[in-house]
């Protein structure tokens, strides 16, 4: 028997967990009414929607790889693990210190406001300045503290926190911006996975339902691969404004209702 919530719910993951419009705020909203799922089975859909994204970009992780001893291929690994290690870092002190605002409707809702009009306001200003496609190591470093505020506040959105610091500290290039956000989204993706994993099994083991844990997966990877490939086309000629749009408007309706 097809177990429709955890489609849904998968279907939601896979369309947001790139899109600048934050997967943690929507899984929030769906969960709101549809009910909270476990933790686990938070993990397979989120991994589901990493497998995806490593599938589009299979080839560029191949060149950077095997091309290791190339200098451009090497600076590019090098800015990925830093920018990674930034996060691990400042993700280890919000830990410890238990620093996180509570899952509820209205600070999502704020979040997504917020986040909505920082991004036109990024948008204006890379529009004044020429086009430049290198990634920095300026940006690779605030990439991974954007990455941390992502986490710390539900609703901002871990690809549109990254995409728009790479825009606003030097990788004007919107292509270039959202393809180093994904890629260094991986390893952030997978240790923050093994991470709640290990949580999970620590709390009383895995105790789920394996068929709605197994489908969610398997629709968030299909929806994420789909929603990708659409973003990379769209982006090349577009800005990321229909999405600012969307999340002030939601942000909006959500703190009507919360």
């Amino acid at each position: 028997m097809i177990d429709w919530i955890a489609v849904a719910l998968g279907v939601i993951e896979g369309i947001t967990e790139f899109l600048p419009i934050s997967s943690t705020g929507h899984l929030l909203i769906a969960e709101h009414w549809l009910g909270a799922r476990s933790d686990a089975f938070n993990i397979a859909i989120q991994a589901g929607a990493m497998l995806a994204v490593m599938l589009i970009y299979r080839a560029r992780l191949a060149t950077i790889a095997i091309g290791w001893k190339d200098r451009a291929n090497h600076a590019y690994a090098a800015k990925l693990l830093v920018s990674f290690a930034v996060t691990a870092l400042l993700g280890f002190a919000v830990k410890r210190f238990g620093i996180a605002l509570p899952q509820t409707l209205a600070p999502v809702a704020w979040a997504l406001v917020i986040g909505g009009i920082w991004m036109i306001t990024v948008e204006q200003i890379v529009r004044r300045k020429p086009d430049q496609s290198e990634v920095t190591w300026p940006v690779a470093i605030v990439v991974g503290v954007a990455q941390i505020v992502a986490g710390i506040f539900p609703g901002i959105s871990r690809s549109g926190a990254t995409i728009f610091a790479a825009m606003l500290f030097g990788t004007t290039d919107r292509s270039r911006a959202t393809e180093f956000s994904f890629l260094v989204g991986i390893p952030t993706m997978f240790a923050a996975t093994a991470f709640e994993l290990l949580s999970a099994v620590k709390q009383g083991g895995l105790n789920e339902d394996w068929n709605a844990l197994l489908i969610g997966f398997i629709v968030s990877a299909v929806t994420a691969f789909a929603a990708v490939k659409w973003l990379l086309a769209y982006i090349q000629s577009h800005r990321f404004t229909a999405f600012s749009i969307y999340r002030v408007v939601l942000g909006a309706a959500l703190l009507t209702i919360s």
